[in-house]
């Protein structure tokens, strides 16, 4: 039996959970992360928004950040244990309309009418990699990431039990979103080793490109862990009663 991790982009199962992913991986439980949005996109030319994200992430060209945030995902998957497996659906900022024009210009919006296919095609090209007894878990979109609502909306089409887990960092700064997601569902808190919260951090850490965008600094990101996990007593998922 396999746990499965859907991971909008390069980063956020190992920010959502990277404590309980490493205690699952040191009892012996086989744990993937399948990222979604991280594929090549086919052209050059970015929009000004995605060449101001490169600018914070330090980074020029697609290419360039889709290769180094992938080294980066392998390096934080081998401190917590798991296998990865990224998959090709494009970041947002990369998505173009049949005309070329940019699709988004803002990540914090709602899917476009546009897109409409693209939960289904995602969904696809998961339930074609899935054993029958994996375990999947996925995140509620808390802060209205429009991946991470993408990647919602196909977990949910595959027709499979999921294990919800709240988004991080956005839970910090939206923490109002998550009672909405969380009604009628029941939780369980898996609560992590001292072992586990250290590689937890050291993983977040592995993904260097992102920390000054998610947290004020390394220290912070230490301080809102350690926060989240004291206030949970844990790693809180959720199901579908």
């Amino acid at each position: 039996m396999r746990w499965i991790y859907l991971s909008p982009h390069l980063d956020d199962a190992a920010l959502s959970a990277g404590g309980w992913i490493y205690d699952q991986t040191q009892a012996g439980n086989p744990v993937e992360i399948w990222t979604i949005m991280c594929g090549y996109p086919p052209t050059k030319d970015l929009s000004i928004f995605a060449q101001y994200l490169h600018h914070q992430w330090g980074m020029d060209s697609a290419k360039q950040v889709v290769s180094g945030r992938r080294v980066e995902d392998k390096k934080a998957a081998s401190i917590l244990g798991a296998k990865t497996r990224h998959f090709g659906f494009l970041d947002c900022i990369y998505r173009q309309d049949k005309n070329g024009d940019w699709l988004y210009f803002d990540i914090f919006v709602d899917p476009l009418p546009g897109e409409a296919d693209l939960p289904k095609q995602i969904a696809s090209a998961i339930s074609a990699r899935l054993k029958p007894d994996d375990k999947l878990v996925c995140q509620f979109g808390v802060g209205k990431h429009i991946d991470h609502i993408t990647v919602r909306l196909a977990a949910e089409l595959l027709g499979r039990p999921l294990h919800y887990v709240a988004d991080i960092p956005y839970l910090f700064s939206y923490p109002a979103h998550l009672k909405p997601n969380t009604v009628g569902m029941k939780k369980k808190v898996e609560r992590v080793s001292k072992a586990g919260l250290k590689a937890w951090k050291e993983a977040v850490l592995a993904y260097q490109s992102q920390i000054s965008a998610l947290f004020k600094n390394p220290r912070a990101m230490r301080g809102q862990i350690n926060a989240y996990v004291s206030k949970f007593g844990g790693v809180p998922f959720w199901q579908k009663a």
